[in-house]
């Protein structure tokens, strides 16, 4: 009986992308120090969920560590009905005067406090809602005796925008000031793309893709940067194709390729003896110089926007930005000299100085030029970090 429960579990969610079938296999025969167990479906579900739980998590930490992601702290719901966190944050809002009893249920009169109606935190048949969790959680990480959140950011997918009034209520009734101490961001459906059409890459019966399907076909760098780039507030479209290709219309291969250009100056500058010390940064006074000078400029107030406005988009369009003008800047001038060509040397005067300031800068501004290289490098690297995106030297 419990392996024909078994079976239509794994069908139904792997229906629905989730990932049995990778589990190991567990013999519900058995303990974990091998005593049967008895015949009761409820022991051997419990053996199930004790068993599985950890294996399942053991998974996720893992594709989050290979994603970039660090988690300072793993939370589990559980947790809060066992440690009476729950009970203690219905107690608080009962003691604060936003809890009262209808039709046998237990209800946080969150209309109080902006919310568009009154919400259920124990049902009629004594289960508690979802929603009384959530508030527990809240109030776990706000309001805790050591290490209290001073601002709790929520990301949510679109389908939750009804969630934001019971939340901004649940804000409120603890004491606390709404888009200050709570701050919730709504998510937009990201769409995975080949060949110009919406492509299904998980290898199970589901239509949910995993990071590890996306890491798998395009790798961290791409997955990170095409995530980031991306204002929350729209749809991400992610074109496989494009993220796989090395070309100027691949927005990382873009950025991280005007880095290894940086480093294959700085290296050859080595070689050829030239270094920035003492470098006199008046010389950078051609038009590509101060477009890269201008844009370098535009850094920390770019940065300082994206974090107040909760907004990596903003880095990574920067850092395009910076990428474009440095691009520009590296095919147009030189640091280690270069001897003009015989057709260069036929030009007439201006035109022959213009050539000769750009391929053959004398020492001084060859030395510039190295310090306006180390710090687009510097600037570049910074923001890739940010991003969770690795700054290769060479490509």
């Amino acid at each position: 009986y419990i392996n024909e429960i078994a079976d239509a579990v794994i069908k139904e969610a792997n229906a629905d992308g989730v990932d049995v079938l990778s589990l190991p296999r567990i013999d519900l025969g058995k303990d974990e120090e091998g005593l049967p167990l008895g015949e009761g479906d409820s022991e051997q579900r419990e053996e199930f969920r004790k068993r599985a739980v950890p294996m399942m998590f053991a998974e996720i930490r893992k594709s989050m560590r290979d994603f970039r992601v660090g988690f300072d702290v793993w939370f589990h719901e559980n947790s809060l009905y066992e440690d009476g966190e729950v009970e203690r944050a219905i107690a608080d809002l009962r003691e604060r005067g936003d809890i009262f009893e209808k039709d046998g249920a237990t209800w946080f009169e969150s209309t109080k406090h902006g919310d568009d109606k009154d919400r259920v935190i124990i049902k009629s048949d004594g289960n508690y809602a979802y929603f009384a969790a959530d508030i527990a959680y809240y109030r776990n990480k706000r309001h805790r005796e050591q290490n209290p959140a001073d601002v709790a950011i929520y990301m949510l997918g679109a389908d939750h925008h009804g969630y934001i009034g019971r939340m901004m209520a649940m804000c409120a009734a603890f004491g606390d000031n709404p888009g200050e101490n709570m701050q919730i961001l709504i998510g937009q459906m990201v769409n995975v793309m080949k060949d110009g059409k919406p492509v299904r890459m998980s290898k199970r019966a589901g239509n949910v893709i995993t990071i590890d399907d996306l890491v798998d076909a395009i790798g961290v760098d791409a997955s990170r940067y095409s995530l980031a780039r991306t204002d929350y507030n729209t749809s991400v479209d992610i074109d496989l194709d494009l993220l796989a290709s090395h070309s100027n219309d691949n927005p990382v291969y873009y950025v991280q390729y005007a880095h290894a250009r940086s480093c294959n100056v700085a290296r050859n500058a080595e070689d050829a003896g030239i270094s920035a010390d003492g470098a006199d940064l008046s010389l950078l006074n051609t038009e590509a110089d101060g477009e890269v000078l201008a844009t370098l400029a535009q850094w920390p107030a770019a940065l300082a926007q994206a974090g107040d406005l909760r907004a990596p988009h903003r880095v990574a369009h920067y850092l395009e930005d910076l990428a474009a003008s440095y691009h520009k800047w590296y095919n147009l001038e030189r640091v280690v000299p270069m001897e003009l060509s015989d057709p260069e040397n036929r030009l007439p005067e201006a035109e022959r100085e213009a050539v000769r300031i750009a391929k053959c800068p004398e020492p001084a501004r060859a030395a510039a030029r190295l310090k306006l290289n180390a710090a687009v490098r510097t600037v570049i690297a910074s923001g890739l970090d940010l991003l969770g995106v690795s700054a290769p030297d060479k490509m």
